[in-house]
């Protein structure tokens, strides 16, 4: 779809919510290039856990300069102990301006081809992308948003129960939401998509629905 102009699209979600679906759908409809902001800080939580002794500031900063959206890809970086130790490093200030700086780029400098941008993530709305075209807030219930994580975990063999997946998503939520910098939360302008009851194609059509009015008017 070819638009008359470049437009931005930022989403904002709990985990498990579907968000990264949706943008991805997004993405490919309109022609944009589609950043999932959260995988950054996996990344640096794979480092962590992989390169203790070389994990500091000046190397992960080498690490994001050099990042290419393909190391995001990495199906290691979906395990539930990366996800445990991305929600704690993603409390770190100096982190936290590194990974902005290269989120900030891909959102307002995508590659000419594109039709512009859609990054999901827990701060794009107010943070990231303040000024974006199109502002999401993607959720769902905490059982429906444990049982999609768990399904999704299992595909790769993952030895994990579903009980363990809901105390994990309990505690990134809390963790998501009641950190000080850059919390996760709805903003006034962001419409909110519930996803519990909706299949992936109906939540699609809907947003699709309110972005074609939007652009079409």
């Amino acid at each position: 779809m070819k638009l008359k102009k470049k437009i931005k699209v930022a989403i904002d979600s709990p985990a498990g919510a579907g968000a990264g679906t949706q943008a991805k759908l997004i993405a490919k409809n309109y022609n944009l290039f589609y950043l999932d902001t959260g995988k950054i800080y996996r990344l640096v939580a794979y480092f962590k856990i992989t390169n203790p002794k070389q994990f500091n500031y000046a190397n992960i900063k080498k690490k994001i300069k050099k990042l290419k959206i393909k190391d995001l890809q990495n199906k290691k970086l979906l395990t539930n102990e990366v996800g445990i130790v991305a929600s704690i490093i993603s409390k770190d200030k100096k982190i936290r301006r590194l990974v902005h700086n290269f989120q900030v780029r891909c959102a307002y400098c995508p590659p000419k081809k594109y039709n512009g941008s859609c990054l999901d993530g827990r701060d794009i709305t107010y943070k990231i992308i303040p000024d974006a075209n199109f502002k999401f807030f993607i959720t769902a219930n905490v059982k429906t948003r444990a049982l999609r994580r768990y399904k999704e975990l299992k595909q790769f063999k993952k030895k994990i129960t579903f009980n363990e997946v809901l105390k994990s998503i309990k505690k990134r939520d809390k963790s998501d939401y009641s950190r000080k910098i850059s919390p996760l939360k709805k903003t006034v302008d962001s419409i909110l998509i519930n996803t519990t009851n909706l299949t992936k194609r109906a939540c699609f059509l809907k947003i699709k629905k309110i972005m074609d009015d939007k652009i079409k008017s």
